[in-house]
C-alpha cells in the first residue's frame, strides 16, 4: 500500500469517524467510537503487508511466531502480565520488518483472545502490541548484526519501554474509556497511576524473556532468511 495512502487514511477517515460521532452520537457511543478509530489505525498496516506481497516461506515463519506467542500467553495464563508475547513481537519485528512486527503483534492477541475470552478490549490489544511490534521494526531497521549481544541488551532496554510506555498506556486509556462515561484528569491520574505496577510487571517479564530468547531465536530467523534468501 502506498504511504500516502496510508496518511490520507489517518488524516482524513479517523478525524472523520470521531466528528461523525461527536455529531450524531456526543458522548453516548464515546468507546464505539474509539474502537472504530483503533480498527482504522490498524487497516493502513496489515493492507501494506499484503502490499508488498510476502513469500509463502515469510508467511509460514510469521505463523510459526504468532503459534509461540499464542502459547506463550496461554502457559502463564496462571501469572498476571508475565508474559512472552511482548518480546516475541518485538523479535519478530527486527527480523522481517515493522509490518510483519505489527501483523504478529496484531494476531497473536486476536487468536489468543479465542482462548482466552474476546471483548470489546481484542481491539485495543491488537493494536497496542501491533505498534510495539512495528516501532521495534523500525527502530532496529539499521542494525546489521541482530544476534550480538550488543543488540540484544539494546532489545531489552526497548521491550521494557514499549511494553510500559506503549501497550501499558494505550490498555490504561482503553480502562479509562470504559469505566468512566465522562473520564476527568482525577479520574485519568487514578486509572494510569493503578495501572503502573501491572505494566512493570509486564515491562519486566519482557526484558527476561528478551534477554533468555532474543540472541538464539535471532540466530535461527538469521540463518532462516540467509537460507531462503529472504
Amino acid at each position: 500500500m502506498n504511504r500516502w495512502i496510508t496518511i490520507l487514511i489517518f488524516c482524513l477517515t479517523i478525524p472523520a469517524t470521531i466528528a461523525a460521532g461527536v455529531v450524531f452520537w456526543g458522548h453516548r457511543q464515546f468507546y464505539f467510537i474509539a474502537m472504530l478509530v483503533v480498527l482504522q489505525a490498524m487497516l493502513p498496516f496489515i493492507l501494506r503487508f499484503e502490499g508488498r506481497k510476502p513469500k509463502a516461506r515469510e508467511l509460514v515463519i510469521l505463523a510459526v511466531l504468532i503459534a509461540l506467542a499464542v502459547a506463550g500467553r496461554g502457559a502463564f495464563v496462571m501469572l498476571p502480565q508475565f508474559k512472552p508475547v511482548a518480546a516475541i513481537v518485538i523479535i519478530a519485528g527486527v527480523a522481517f520488518g515493522s509490518e510483519s512486527g505489527f501483523l504478529v503483534g496484531a494476531l497473536s492477541m486476536f487468536i489468543s483472545n479465542i482462548f482466552l475470552g474476546h471483548g470489546p478490549w481484542t481491539p485495543w490489544q491488537m493494536f497496542a502490541m501491533g505498534m510495539v511490534g512495528l516501532l521495534a521494526g523500525l527502530f532496529f531497521k539499521r542494525s546489521k548484526q541482530l544476534s550480538n549481544w550488543r543488540t540484544v541488551i539494546a532489545l531489552c532496554i526497548f521491550g521494557g519501554l514499549a511494553t510500559f510506555i506503549i501497550f501499558g498506556g494505550i490498555m490504561d486509556f482503553h480502562a479509562l474509556i470504559m469505566l468512566m462515561p465522562q473520564p476527568t484528569w482525577a479520574s485519568a491520574l487514578l486509572v494510569f497511576g493503578r495501572g503502573v505496577l501491572f505494566n512493570a510487571m509486564h515491562a519486566l517479564s519482557t526484558v527476561i524473556f528478551l534477554a533468555l530468547i532474543a540472541k538464539p531465536l535471532l540466530c535461527k530467523l538469521e540463518r532462516v532468511k540467509m537460507k531462503y534468501g529472504m
